[in-house]
């Protein structure tokens, strides 16, 4: 046995005893966010119901997400936590000075970005729907949300450039418990608004009061969840500087670094962009059906849950330490710590997938059939969506493993396969599928499009890790699950 085997063995339960606490407490803080997100949901169908004047606010809603993540969220969240501990390790001043400028920087590019949005508002909301006479009150209306919901684009990247700083510095608890605050003003909002107001008949007959409640409401909400990170950032010991001093300072490499996760995020959004289409155009022939955007939503919400429960909290705690070892060269810890991740969230995303699959109508009738939502297209669809949670969980760890060696292009040159087959699908969905059934179709063809992606990405980085993945213990594990879900 080496000496190098010998430290690796010493070293592997400590470490897989702090990957643990670290993600039992993020998953307890996302399990109640999640939760009280649920609560928001299930009374946001209720007050808005699943028809077309549901998807005018949930696409307007939409808009400044994909607008963030396209702009700068898919870099912070996967590009600058290996660049922040980097610098930490490195730099004279544990990377202090680094962070400042890096968040003077994030600042800048969201305001100037956020003013932008708002004023470009009608272009943009034209990308996820037709301004046609049979759609345009829907298209107005839709107009109107997206300026009073666009401003979240700032307040969406200041709480994800605190909670990287928070992250590097290994505290990982306030960014998955701020959500809550956000969840709960949603509630108050919503609950105002099913005691206060009433569902519009047609799209046309929308208030102002109903507008300004629903669009003034949301956008405070996540300006909660961002600005209760400041005393957490404060307390870690961060102290915000502006400074613009940017030339000759390192940013150059994470600026060059995100720029393959700005493809990356691009190729998503444009997949999404398409569905988002074509489900308004859904909305619009059928405008009571709940077969259209509104449901996909829903469906795509409930389907997250274990994937945002449990994935995403193993991978916020692993990626700083990930990247920490792939700086030092420990090829094997990468390696170990990618395989323990992929097993320990395999253990609730394989019985989850199944349960979608057997269960997904009962489980929409249980949580939506409440007020003037309709159930049974969602309920299909979170059918359709159903085992495709397997291999998008799965997908979404490997990328990490990319992330920690800080390669940006494999993980775009895989989105743009995910993206161009779930286009391809979502396009025969459209035109060759009932209407009714279309949407349920495209929910089938992003789950199969991560099936075909989970293989391309397990690929790639099989060659990355030294040939090894620990593959058949996965496989192994998986399968067992499968099979014990399966005949449950």
């Amino acid at each position: 046995m080496t000496e190098s085997t010998r430290i690796h063995r010493r070293h592997a339960k400590p470490r897989a005893a702090s990957l643990a606490r670290s993600s039992f407490l993020m998953a307890i803080g996302t399990l109640v966010s999640r939760a009280t997100g649920l609560i928001r949901t299930v009374l946001q169908a209720g007050a808005l119901g699943t028809g077309l004047y549901a998807s005018t606010y949930n696409t307007a809603n939409t808009v400044p997400t994909s607008l963030y993540t396209l702009l700068i969220g898919g870099a912070l969240n996967s590009v600058l936590v290996p660049q922040l501990v980097r610098a930490r390790a490195e730099h004279a001043d544990g990377g202090r000075a680094y962070e400042q400028r890096l968040v003077t920087l994030v600042v800048c590019v969201l305001g100037v970005g956020t003013a932008l949005a708002v004023w470009a508002a009608p272009q943009i909301v034209g990308i996820y729907m037709n301004d046609t006479p049979k759609q345009h009150a829907a298209f107005e209306l839709t107009v109107v949300f997206a300026r009073f919901l666009l401003p979240q684009i700032f307040f969406y990247g200041l709480f994800a450039m605190l909670g990287q700083v928070l992250n590097a510095r290994g505290r990982f608890g306030a960014m998955m418990w701020t959500p809550v605050l956000n969840n709960v003003v949603l509630i108050a909002m919503f609950a105002a608004y099913l005691s206060l107001l009433k569902l519009p008949a047609n799209v046309s007959d929308v208030t102002a009061a109903q507008v300004r409640l629903l669009g003034i409401g949301t956008t405070c909400a996540i300006a909660v969840q961002a600005l209760a990170l400041i005393p957490f950032a404060r307390a870690a010991g961060f102290r915000l500087r502006p400074r613009f001093d940017w030339k000759g300072t390192g940013l150059g490499a994470s600026i060059r670094a995100a720029r393959w996760t700005l493809l990356f995020v691009l190729a998503n959004q444009v997949a999404l962009a398409v569905v988002t289409h074509f489900a308004n155009a859904t909305d619009a022939a059928l405008p009571h059906s709940g077969a259209g955007y509104t449901a996909y939503t829903y469906a795509q919400t409930i389907w997250l849950l274990p994937q945002s429960i449990v994935t995403v909290s193993l991978v916020t705690a692993l990626l700083p330490r990930m990247s920490a070892a792939a700086v030092a060269g420990r090829v094997d810890d990468v390696r170990a710590d990618l395989s323990r991740a992929l097993r320990a969230s395999g253990a609730v995303i394989v019985p989850a997938g199944f349960l979608f699959l057997a269960l997904g109508p009962q489980i929409a009738e249980l949580l939506f059939a409440h007020g003037v939502a309709r159930t049974g297209p969602l309920g299909h669809m979170l059918q359709a969506f159903g085992l495709g949670l397997i291999p998008f969980s799965a997908q979404y760890l490997m990328l990490r493993g990319f992330y920690a060696f800080e390669d940006t292009r494999t993980p775009f040159l895989t989105a743009v396969w995910i993206g161009a087959v779930n286009i391809a699908l979502a396009c025969a969905c459209h035109w060759l599928l009932p209407a009714r059934w279309a949407v349920t179709g495209m929910a089938a063809a992003y789950a199969l499009s991560y099936g075909i992606g989970l293989l391309l990405t397990a690929r790639r980085l099989r060659r990355r890790l030294d040939g090894r993945l620990d593959g058949r213990r996965l496989l192994r594990s998986y399968g067992k699950l499968a099979v014990a879900a399966g005949c449950a």
